[in-house]
């Protein structure tokens, strides 16, 4: 099962889709990054940040997007979902950083645009 993020706003902005690499589709049907052991990376292999328990954090520790259920906003309708585009070849992963304290603010960065810096 495919799972909807949303920023702070309650806005859907990506997916994970239900594959082996619990990869993290775009709405218009681009694979940007992958999670592996909480880790983020993107396709381009920078490492973005954290998924824990739900939430997306930053590479600061900061949350920048969650699964609806620990949205702080009443998460919106999601859009129809673009047929997904054949996946990149993904570039070697970068040494991940040490995981920040995890704070409970939100980064200013919108999610769309931090998984954005994982395109290859």
């Amino acid at each position: 099962m495919e799972i909807t993020l949303y920023n702070q706003k309650g806005e859907p902005q990506s997916y994970i889709a239900d594959d082996k690499e619990s990869s993290i589709y775009l709405w218009d049907g681009n694979a940007v990054a992958y999670i592996k052991n909480e880790i983020i990376h993107g396709w381009n292999g920078k490492h973005l940040g954290w998924f824990v328990d739900g939430v997306i954090y930053d590479i600061k520790g900061l949350k920048i997007g969650s699964i609806g259920g620990k949205c702080p906003s009443v998460p919106n309708v999601q859009p129809v979902k673009y047929v997904k585009f054949v996946k990149n070849v993904k570039c070697v992963p970068n040494v991940p950083f040490v995981r920040s304290v995890l704070s409970i603010g939100y980064s200013n960065q919108d999610l769309l645009s931090f998984l954005e810096d994982g395109k290859i």
